[in-house]
């Protein structure tokens, strides 16, 4: 795969360039194509931060467009960013076409299979595209070559067509089709003079989730000198409205490109009403009631990314490393997405119209179980008022909905993924004082979320397995059991008790805080439920050990499947993962699990297979590629580290709670081989910035392992000096002179602010005001001797009274 990166417009190669790059625009430095191969399901067109609308192509794959894709069906207006269902994105499928439109033409008005998208795709070429921070641009070989361009605002975006020879273009605005295998339901086409069209579409969105409506309004630049609908009975010229239900329907455009071959359509979205769409129009794409140019709009895209991404800094960092982080950087600011209009109206979860309080934003689209484990904490930290509004949002979700979320597309619950993310979500973003002055009304919703089941008539599943998870400790395992929608806690009984026992700790932490002993000794207790799971007698024979999670089925023996005895790398019980990547998943409880393990030597022995340590030391890339799991849905009949999914994500720290530090730096080092500046340079789903935060924590040297704590385990960072502008003007510092990402480093010391800094881990009390974190760093493992003490490690949060102390 040629490396290569988006300097001025042009594509050059990073071979040609110094290895570092001083005074960068950082805007320059992202590359919108990472991630847009092998299903890392990013996307590759313009965004705005945390914006409502995206332009971006469609092509065969589900989540928009892969970059081997040949050709491209449509540029659509919605986008999710990393996320794995599969009907998502793509609404309001735009592509500029030539050719005569009529019966018997290239564009048979007497055939609806005509205006297939499938049918009028264009070849694209990778020859000059250009993926920056709020711009993008390709060019379309067929139909005389056409250069198509975007860019987006916060809630509104434009889009630039320049044709070839062609006296006349075509812009056709597809509503029926979206993203392969995103049914659009219903949808309305309505012209309107000479300049707009206007309609909604209506889609049965992600994971068998519900129906939605998009409303959206185009505005172009200059008259269309003909027009006309389809719909499944063909093409009808001068005709202005069209309605379909599921089947074509959709609206053409034609200009007269003899001598002007551009055209220009500003557009914008709203998923409360028509005049919503209006207004956001007006209010991000004109200025004193006349429309912007294309230029005009991009300039303030992109000023508005380089703010955002100027205020995380790095130095020492090759021009590769540059791009990636930089690229992983914008991806974490891209969602949650803004869901309310510009005159703070939105579609709440009771699909009545709300209205955020003057100068806040309603957000939408939460993927908890994916983006409580860094993304969460990531936006916390950077985006103080930003992850205010996010929790907001979210208890806003509660008294609408009557039930706080697990995986929310638009304005309803998905139920999509399993556990209980909204817990550790909220708690965290407790400790990072974005519930400040409200937690008493946060805590209500997370008792009833953690204690309850929501009623039968309700959408949302919760925590379902409370009915056993409360009485008994543990979630049962029953693949039969009915879901409300996608995903049920039972189908994956071992996986949701652990993730309820993290979750009751992390909320025991709250209950603290609140002044609650009651509560908080006895979610604290019910941190400790994972060893419900735990079968001591569970033999992994082949690999030397001896206790592992197993689910419980209802009446609480164990579960034993058919085709024999139970295996630690089945594919029962556990979401998306095995008991052994998920016998991890106890960070609240050290010593109960070294305990439960055998003891220390055995538990770090443990760590040593599961991530081929030895193989690892002697040669990081091949043995993340090659050891480790492979593939971003190679969930089951594993036994290795999974770096392309969330279950294991925090393992690497493992290391550094149970003594070993110098093996989290080696271990975080080998994956950061797995990021790379090409289209398959994310592992796996980036899952709405996830993964992408994991990489950005990993590089700077912190790492948020256990929730609810507050608390950053320390490693090596990935370059000489990050800066973090964490808002009122307090920076946070992180120096690792030496740093090399091209070898193993290890820590030798830490100071912060000029005094020595023995322990493993810092809190967020004392980041927070900023200041300076020196990493002294060695290219030995032996000289690497700080933390290696235990009372360097951070005390358990729920480790039981009794438990064995590590020695």
């Amino acid at each position: 795969m040629r490396h290569w990166m988006v300097i001025a417009g042009c594509l050059l190669p990073l071979s040609l360039m110094a290895e570092t790059v001083a005074a960068v625009d950082p805007v320059t430095q992202v590359n919108t194509f990472i991630g847009t191969k092998d299903d890392g399901n990013t996307f590759p067109g313009a965004a705005a931060p945390f914006g409502m609308i995206q332009v971006s192509p469609i092509g065969e794959h589900y989540a928009g467009w892969r970059y081997d894709e040949a050709k491209i069906r449509g540029f659509g207006h919605f986008f999710l960013s990393g996320a794995g269902c599969w009907e998502q994105g793509g609404q309001i499928a735009i592509l500029p076409v030539t050719g005569e439109i009529g019966p018997g033409q290239a564009f048979d008005t007497t055939v609806a299979a005509s205006f297939d998208y499938r049918r009028y795709a264009a070849t694209a070429t990778h020859e000059g595209e250009v993926g920056q921070a709020g711009y993008y641009r390709t060019r379309l070989t067929d139909y005389g070559g056409i250069d198509v361009e975007a860019t987006a605002l916060t809630r509104a975006a434009a889009e630039r067509y320049t044709f070839g020879s062609a006296k006349t273009g075509h812009v056709l605005v597809n509503l029926g089709q979206a993203n392969e295998r995103h049914r659009v339901m219903r949808s309305v086409a309505n012209i309107v003079g000479d300049r707009v069209v206007e309609g909604e579409v209506e889609t049965l969105s992600f994971c068998g989730g519900t129906r939605y409506t998009t409303w959206f309004r185009l505005v172009f630049d200059r008259p269309f000198r003909a027009f006309g609908t389809w719909n499944a009975s063909g093409g009808h010229a001068d005709t202005r409205q069209s309605t379909a239900a599921e089947g074509p329907n959709g609206a053409w455009l034609s200009f007269d490109t003899q001598d002007a071959k551009s055209v220009t359509v500003t557009s914008a979205v709203s998923h409360v009403d028509a005049d919503g769409a209006r207004r956001n129009l007006a209010a991000d794409a004109q200025k004193s009631g006349l429309p912007l140019t294309f230029e005009a709009m991009k300039a303030k895209a992109q000023k508005t990314w380089r703010t955002e991404l100027d205020s995380v800094r790095i130095s020492g960092a090759a021009a590769d490393d540059r791009v990636v982080f930089t690229t992983a950087l914008y991806h974490t600011f891209l969602q949650p997405l803004t869901g309310s209009d510009s005159d703070g109206r939105y579609r709440g979860w009771d699909n009545q119209i709300h209205r955020a309080k003057p100068g806040t934003t309603y957000y939408e689209f939460f993927s908890l179980w994916d983006t409580y484990r860094s993304q969460n904490q990531w936006l916390a930290m950077l985006r103080p008022h930003r992850a205010r509004d996010i929790a907001d949002s979210i208890l806003a979700i509660h008294q609408q909905g009557g039930w706080l979320p697990r995986w929310g597309y638009a304005n309803y619950e998905t139920n999509v993924m399993t556990g209980d993310p909204v817990t550790p979500f909220l708690v965290d973003l407790w400790r990072f004082g974005a519930l400040a002055g409200r937690e008493a009304a946060f805590y209500k919703a997370l008792v009833q979320n953690a204690d309850g089941i929501p009623p039968v008539d309700s959408r949302s599943q919760g925590r379902i397995g409370n009915e056993t998870y409360l009485s008994q400790g543990f979630v049962y395992y029953d693949k039969q059991a009915k879901p409300k929608s996608m995903d049920i806690d039972l189908h994956h009984g071992g996986s949701a008790t652990l993730e309820y026992a993290l979750a009751d700790c992390s909320l025991a932490q709250f209950a603290a805080a609140m002044q609650q002993p009651g509560d908080a000794r006895r979610y604290a207790e019910r941190g400790r439920s994972w060893r419900t799971v735990w079968d001591a007698s569970v033999d992994d024979a082949e690999r030397g050990f001896v206790g592992f999670p197993r689910p419980r089925t209802r009446d609480g023996s164990w579960y034993t499947p058919a085709d024999g005895p139970y295996r630690p790398s089945s594919d029962h019980g556990f979401h998306e993962g095995t008991a052994w990547q998920y016998q991890w998943l106890v960070q609240q409880d050290v010593p109960g699990l070294v305990q439960a393990m055998g003891g220390l030597e055995k538990a770090r022995r443990r760590l040593d297979v599961f991530f081929a340590y030895d193989n690892l030391v002697a040669d990081p890339a091949r043995a993340a590629r090659k050891d480790w799991v492979v593939g971003p849905y190679a969930y089951y009949n594993q036994f290795r580290y999974n770096p392309n999914n969330e279950p294991d994500l925090h393992s690497p720290w493992m290391y550094t709670l149970l003594g070993q530090p110098w093996k989290t730096s080696a271990v975080v080092r080998a994956a950061q081989t797995l990021f790379t500046h090409a289209p398959n340079g994310v592992t796996g789903n980036d899952d709405l910035g996830t993964m992408s935060a994991w990489y950005l924590f990993s590089a700077i040297g912190l790492y948020p392992a256990v929730p609810g704590t507050g608390q950053f385990l320390l490693h090596a960072p990935r370059f000489e000096r990050i800066e973090m502008d964490l808002g009122k003007g307090r920076v946070l510092r992180i120096e690792a002179p030496g740093a090399d990402a091209r070898r193993m480093q290890y820590v030798r010391s830490v100071s912060v602010d000029g005094a020595t800094h023995s322990p493993v881990w810092l809190d967020w009390e004392g980041l927070r005001k900023g200041g300076t974190i020196r990493f002294g760093l060695t290219d030995s493992p032996d000289a690497a001797l700080w933390g290696r003490e235990a009372s360097a490690a951070p005390a358990s949060p729920c480790a039981a009274a009794t438990a064995t102390a590590m020695p």
